[in-house]
């Protein structure tokens, strides 16, 4: 398949440029796999499409304020470092901006001498690992002098950081948010859990890959940028228990589809384990494990584009996306959701 095949026209106006004042009054379109039936709903009326006996699958990955802004020693150049993921100990791959003047060897400057760093190696998609010292804990040093990583498309800055984050966020390690769950509230999902659904949380922790367009025309030529997840074995058996008794599995975010369909074997069922994922997700796929997906409105000729097509049909999710812009939805990270079921 052709990258120009996932391309349509969306106007610079519906990129949602901040959060709804209530994540669950954002609008929901239904997308019906068994038919050509589009629904307009609000997100709250999410829970009339979920049955007893279901589960949703949430990655509780939790946003790092992984931007953070510094110096070269050596020049006194001011110099931006986005982290992407820690490899080993103290260090971590990120981009680095201006990339051209980051150097193995040069020594960074953040937060007047709260964080220091060196570069020690390039990686092969044009980023850099750097090796961090400190003397107060890592992460407690970036809650002090990072900030939120909102994609570039966001120009209006984020009054309330906390709106970046799933309100059941629980280990750190992402450089972007699963934005398919910004949409529930606490109180949202007690009332789908009180219905007879079951919620299971998993692992990804969002990397380089949401960064990154497709640059070939072959999209079966691109590489996904690997990234870390995690299923517990009590995950993997509730997920399990939920297939064998009939119940669908609804994912919430393409990021828990990938972690789904990697750990899921040929017969559908879900191994648990951790690891590292680039699993590329496109029409022709057969999914193995999920019967459903709760999404966002993606950027043109994106990954996550291919893998909506993947689970209902190119034509229909482009058709689904030309009446999304009719409609005036809100798209991308801030913007409304989808339902594909």
């Amino acid at each position: 398949m052709k990258l120009s095949d996932f391309d349509f026209h969306l106007p610079e106006e519906l990129i949602a440029q901040e959060p709804i004042e209530k994540r669950d009054q954002s609008r929901l379109m239904v997308v019906h796999r068994d038919s050509q039936a589009i629904e307009h709903k609000t997100f709250r009326d999410l829970i009339e499409y979920l049955r007893p006996g279901d589960v949703l699958v949430m990655n509780e990955s939790k946003v790092l304020p992984a931007r953070i802004f510094g110096t070269r020693i050596s020049t006194g150049a001011k110099i931006e470092v986005l982290l992407l993921r820690q490899t080993s100990g103290s260090r971590w791959e990120a981009l680095v901006k201006p990339g051209k003047k980051a150097r193995i060897g040069d020594v960074l400057d953040f937060g007047n001498g709260l964080l220091t760093g060196i570069i020690v190696d390039h990686t092969d998609v044009g980023g850099r690992i750097i090796e961090f010292s400190y003397r107060e804990p890592f992460l407690q040093v970036l809650e002090r002098i990072g900030t939120m990583p909102l994609p570039p498309y966001i120009k209006k800055p984020l009054e309330d950081q906390q709106r970046y984050q799933t309100v059941y966020a629980r280990q750190e390690g992402s450089a972007a948010a699963p934005t398919a769950g910004l949409h529930f509230t606490h109180e949202l999902l007690e009332e789908i859990r009180a219905k007879g659904v079951k919620t299971v949380t998993v692992l990804l922790h969002v990397g380089l890959g949401t960064f990154r367009p497709v640059q070939v025309e072959d999209i079966e030529l691109h590489t996904m940028h690997k990234e870390y997840f995690e299923i517990t074995p009590q995950a993997a058996e509730e997920i399990n228990r939920v297939k064998g008794r009939g119940g669908r599995v609804i994912a919430v975010g393409t990021t828990s589809v990938r972690t789904l369909e990697t750990s899921g074997n040929e017969t559908g069922q879900v191994l648990p384990g951790s690891g590292m994922t680039d699993i590329f997700i496109y029409p022709g796929y057969k999914f193995k494990v999920i019967d459903g997906l709760i999404t966002n409105f993606h950027l043109p000729k994106s990954t996550l584009l291919m893998l909506v097509s993947a689970l209902a049909g190119r034509e229909k999710i482009l058709a689904a996306y030309r009446t999304a812009v009719q409609e005036k939805y809100r798209f991308f990270s801030f913007g409304d959701a989808m339902l594909i079921i």
